[in-house]
Parts: C-alpha cells; structure tokens; sequence
C-alpha cells in the first residue's frame, strides 16, 4: 500500500486503533501515589510553590504571542486558523489552569489543569490535519471538527474524574487505594500521545515543507523531555538545587510550544 496517495486517513487511522487498542487492553492507568507531592515546594514573595507557579507564565507569553502572530499572519489559510486558534487559546488557558492548581495542588484544582492540556493536543492535531488535507474544507465544518474534538478532551479529563470515584471502581470490581487514586488516565494519555506519532505522519504524506517539519520535529522533541523531566522531579531537584524537574517541564513545554509560533511567523 502506497501510503502517500492511499486515503490519508487509513494509515492514521490503524494507528490510532491499535493504539487505543493496547491502552484497552493494559486495563486502567492511574495516577502516581505521590503525583500531588511536588519537589520545589520554595515560597517567594507570599506566593506557595513559586516556581512551579510562576514558570506557568511562559505558556501565557507563548499562547498570547501565537494568537497575535495568527492575527497578523494572512497567509493561512482560513480554516486552518480554526485549529491554530484553538490551540493558542489552550497554551493560554493553560497558563490559568496550572497556575492556579500549582498553588494547592490536589485533584480537584487539577482539574482546570488537564483539560486545556487536553484541548491543546487534540487542538494541534486537528490544525495539521486541516493544513495537510482539510484546506478546501469549508470553515464552518472545520468550526464543527475542532469544537467536537475540543469536546473530545474535555471528555478525556471528564473521564478520568468520573472513574476516581470509590462507587465506580466497586462497580468495575477495581481495587481503591485512597492514597493512589482511582481515576482512569487512558483517554487523556492517549490524547497527549497521538500528536506525537500522527503529526510527523501526516505531514510525511502530504509532503510538507523540510522546514516546518523540522520545527515540529524539534517542538515534539522538546515536549518529550518535558515529560522525561516532569518523572525526575525530584531527582532533578535534589542535583540541581535550583530548579526542579517539574518546573523544567514548564519550560520545556513552552520551548515547545515557542518553536511552533516561531514557526508559523516564518510561513
């Protein structure tokens, strides 16, 4: 099968379930014992966990500076600025969202955490997708693709509350552990993972300029080591002294998230 003129769907498409066919078959993903019990726990000027708080601003410079960069930038193509826009808008809520669960982290706030990080994903995807084979789409159908995908990562995090509740784990015959969380992480790891593996691909079939792959390629780089540095928080932080490895992922993210704004000044 040739997978550059084959139906630019199939291929995606057989990831994507085998995908969330392995993730069904694992059983439920949940969250870490101590997920809530970051390292760099400094307050400065009155403000608890500064730093993990305030590295949260980086995501608001680069999500005001794409939504600018998006207005200013004529040539995209209409539609494709649907997707775009929603997730400029995400990487600013999302400054919002993590900030304030940053400042008394517990599952409740972290919430507002998640679900702009799951809009984002799913976000981007939809705005490659329209760049790569939706541009002769009509706008309002790709109003209607982003707001149900948007809906999609809400529903992800949505998810994930529902099922860390006891009544629902007695009901599904799964173990509670108080101290771990019974929440069921699949869909909303699965929405952060398919951007990663779909977006290359689908740029690869629709044969995509060398330069703007390049800057996916580095954004997608710099977001995997944001989730490497996210897992050694503490570890980071005990050799580093100065920064934590959850604030590193801040920074990180947003490096990621720069590149892609730098990016599309330049198309």
């Amino acid at each position: 099968m040739n997978l550059k003129t084959h139906h630019p769907l199939v291929f995606p498409g057989l990831i994507m379930a085998a995908i969330a066919l392995g993730m069904l078959i694992h059983g439920p993903i949940t969250q870490l014992p101590n997920y809530h019990h970051f390292a760099d726990r400094r307050v400065w000027l009155g403000i608890p966990n500064a730093a993990d708080v305030l590295s949260n601003l980086g995501f608001a410079l680069a999500g005001g500076w794409g939504l600018l960069r998006l207005a200013l930038n004529r040539q995209l193509v209409p539609g494709v600025r649907v997707g775009y826009g929603l997730f400029f808008a995400a990487v600013l809520l999302t400054a919002v969202g993590s900030g304030w669960y940053h400042l008394a982290p517990d599952n409740a706030r972290l919430i507002f955490d998640r679900i702009p990080i799951a809009i984002a994903c799913v976000a981007l995807l939809a705005a490659v997708w329209q760049e790569c084979h939706g541009q002769h789409e009509r706008r309002s159908v790709q109003i209607i693709y982003c707001a149900a995908l948007a809906l999609l990562g809400y529903l992800s995090v949505w998810w994930w509350q529902y099922t860390d509740r006891p009544s629902f784990a007695a009901t599904a015959l799964l173990s509670p552990s108080p101290a771990q969380g019974l929440g069921d992480l699949r869909a909303y790891l699965l929405l952060q993972m398919l951007p990663l593996i779909l977006i290359p691909l689908l740029q690869w079939q629709a044969r995509i300029s060398s330069a703007q792959r390049r800057a996916f390629g580095a954004a997608i780089v710099l977001y995997a080591l944001a989730k490497i540095a996210e897992l050694q928080d503490h570890a980071m932080f005990h050799q580093l002294g100065l920064i934590s490895g959850h604030t590193l992922k801040h920074l990180l993210a947003t490096a990621a998230a720069g590149v892609l704004v730098w990016q599309m000044g330049r198309s």
